[in-house]
């Protein structure tokens, strides 16, 4: 059965014109465990929702937008990368196309030992990147918007983004896994640190790049 205040809330979202508020760190909805989408809300209602979270993803720009982020405690989340990018950052970064994708009540483990670290943001905190070691492989297991099972192997940056936005679900934001050394502005991010591994980051700003399994 649908939750009336959150039904309110949702339908609240969805009365404006254009991309849902972002909302930024220090909004207490991104630091609480969300809660599960199970019968909160009814098919038109969620089906409306996605929409316009994915809009919301496309016109910020981003590869991902977790429900949270636009203030709703769901564990909801949306994805999608066209990887519009050069060869050299496919290849270093492992990061290649990724179909729009909807994860519900989701949840990742790690696979096997690996661990890459790249320079990552979030759309809610503006402007600015740092350094995250991560899985180079998950397996995500979730239900898609039709409730139908998702059992599946992430690797590379898809693995990256899938556990960006599950972490969020959990209260958790990017920057409570980074190297808080690497905080760079975007403006510095673009002028320095375009590489694509952020090994001379690492030299510059007096970090290691750590692949030794800490969180």
């Amino acid at each position: 059965m649908s939750s009336p205040a959150l039904t309110d809330l949702v339908d609240e979202l969805l009365a404006g014109s254009g991309p849902l508020p972002i909302v930024s760190a220090g909004d207490p909805v991104l630091r609480r465990p969300a809660d599960p989408v199970d019968d909160r809300l009814d098919r038109r209602r969620l089906g409306r929702l996605i929409e316009a979270m994915r809009a919301t993803m496309h016109a910020a720009p981003g590869v991902g937008l977790a429900a949270p982020q636009v203030g709703l405690p769901l564990r909801l989340a949306v994805i999608e990368d066209p990887a519009e990018v050069s060869e050299e950052v496919r290849q270093v970064r492992g990061r290649i196309p990724q179909p729009f994708r909807v994860l519900v009540n989701p949840s990742y483990d790690a696979v096997g030992p690996g661990r890459a670290a790249f320079f990552e943001g979030c759309l809610s905190v503006p402007g600015w990147g740092a350094v995250v070691a991560r899985h180079e492989n998950v397996r995500l297991r979730a239900l898609d918007e039709h409730g139908r099972e998702v059992d599946e192997v992430f690797t590379g940056w898809p693995a990256r983004i899938v556990q960006h936005e599950t972490d969020h679900l959990n209260g958790t934001l990017y920057l409570d896994r980074a190297e808080l050394r690497s905080l760079s502005s975007r403006e510095a991010m673009a002028e320095r640190w375009a590489q694509p591994a952020p090994t001379a980051a690492a030299a510059a700003l007096g970090f290691e790049l750590r692949d030794d399994g800490q969180e």
